[in-house]
């Protein structure tokens, strides 16, 4: 049996490992804040309604995570200048021939689960897939119609510039209703792209033995010897004991 080498590649840097889990946690935080706010429960009391704030603590909590998930697709937007190969724009422009040759490979493997009979190394992606890189323009749209939505919605009840540069997107989409359906359809693709993305992380870890999960904890993969010299990809590898 032919053993396989394998190298310490440096792939995720400190910059868009902190992007990715200030974006989970924001994400998670606005929408369980968000389903209340929108169908908030019932509480009886007999204290007074000043005492019991609870509604308005979820409004300026869904509203904390609202500027967090701003302003940090800022930076990552940011970052996506000045970032590495692999955070990189150009890692997410889907008009290349090696993405759509790549797109032929995931969806054999990720979608169809089938096997290629020739195996070809090219087709083993460092950073993201090309799926994965699509996929991520399209999140990156809805996080941008999320953000219109929710500030044009919030715009009318702040007293800040920020969210009124928002003012005129309800009038734009036809009212309160229109906006707030848009914002809440987004929140529910926002969730099933993570059930789906989860389990993709979780299953090439498995399947490819990588280190997927663990890369964007630490930011390192394990990358196949050949591919590296296949690809000639200027890549920073960790020189130490890195065989697998």
């Amino acid at each position: 049996m032919k053993t396989r080498n394998f190298k310490r590649v440096y792939v995720w840097e400190l910059p868009v490992r902190i992007f990715h889990w200030l974006n989970a946690l924001s994400i998670t935080v606005l929408a369980i804040t968000g389903f209340i706010i929108a169908d908030p429960p019932a509480i009886l009391s007999n204290a007074e309604a000043s005492e019991i704030y609870w509604f308005g603590t979820v409004r300026f909590i869904h509203f904390t995570a609202a500027y967090i998930f701003f302003f940090n697709m800022i930076l990552r937007i940011y970052w996506s200048f000045v970032g590495n190969q692999f955070s990189n724009w150009k890692a997410f422009w889907p008009f290349n021939k090696k993405m759509w040759h790549n797109l032929k490979h995931v969806f054999k493997i990720d979608i169809l689960l089938q096997n290629e009979k020739v195996h070809d190394i090219k087709n083993i992606s460092i950073g993201h897939n090309s799926i994965a890189a699509i996929s991520y323009v399209a999140l990156f749209v809805l996080a941008i119609i999320q953000i219109f939505t929710g500030f044009g919605l919030y715009a009318s009840t702040s007293g800040w510039w920020l969210p009124k540069l928002f003012d005129w997107v309800v009038p734009f989409l036809g009212g309160d209703f229109a906006a707030r359906t848009i914002h809440h359809i987004s929140t529910w693709i926002f969730i099933f792209f993570t059930m789906i993305h989860v389990y993709l992380v979780f299953y090439h870890d498995w399947l490819e033995g990588r280190g997927e999960v663990s890369s964007m904890f630490g930011g390192y993969k394990f990358v196949r010897e050949e591919r590296l010299e296949k690809d000639k990809t200027d890549v920073e590898v960790d020189l130490g004991d890195n065989n697998k």
